[in-house]
């Protein structure tokens, strides 16, 4: 597998160029997956800026403010991995309030945060109107094995041993989601760009994932 070290800032104009230029003249869904760890909110935070810039407005989602209700989501614990994998984000609710109308023939009309964890109720966020070709940039883990209609996927990877060694202890029970999800979905098979990130410091672009 062949990889080409960048620097943090590079990596975020290298992709500001790419997304900028994918589509002008339409809005765009961008996919930023990867583990906490990983740091897909930090890089798709990074890129807002850059992206208007080169005259494209970038709209933030958090796949937390997508997770479905506690009840539905906790039902077997609020520790089990299997929940965690495949019961946790609510895959429909994004489809349907972010990256349907965020999609050719969409109306424009999203919302930006659906539920609050933190209350268990709807974020009650009003909807809004996406600009002329923005950009819908959404960060968080395990957002490509659902078929979300992402028309630009990138994938933050980790080693097992990187992300063992960089997720908190409090979430190690994850774990074996993260590496179901490799075995399973394998989104550096996949996604347009794959990044390497086991030392954030240092990243690498994978060029070869055959």
């Amino acid at each position: 597998m062949r990889a080409r070290p960048v620097s943090t800032p590079a990596l975020v104009e290298e992709l500001a160029d790419r997304i900028a230029g994918t589509a002008p003249d339409r809005w765009l869904r961008v996919g930023m997956d990867g583990a906490p760890a990983a740091g897909p909110g930090e890089l798709a935070d990074a890129l807002v800026g850059p992206l208007r810039l080169r005259g494209r407005a970038a709209v933030r989602i958090d796949a937390e403010d997508f997770l479905r209700p506690a009840s539905l989501r906790l039902e077997f614990g609020r520790t089990n991995p299997d929940s965690f994998y495949a019961g946790w984000l609510d895959e429909d609710g994004l489809r349907r309030e972010v990256l349907d109308p965020a999609g050719p023939g969409g109306s424009g009309r999203v919302l930006t945060r659906l539920w609050d964890t933190r209350t268990d109720r709807s974020a009650r966020e009003p909807y809004r109107q996406l600009p002329t070709a923005a950009v819908v940039l959404v960060s968080g883990p395990l957002l490509l094995g659902g078929a979300l209609p992402f028309d630009v996927a990138v994938h933050l990877s980790l080693s097992p041993a990187a992300l063992n060694r960089r997720t908190a202890p409090e979430q190690h029970w994850t774990l074996p989601a993260y590496a179901r999800y490799d075995a399973e979905v394998d989104p550096a098979a996949f996604a347009d760009v794959v990044v390497r990130v086991d030392d954030p410091r240092h990243p690498a672009v994978l060029l070869d994932r055959s």
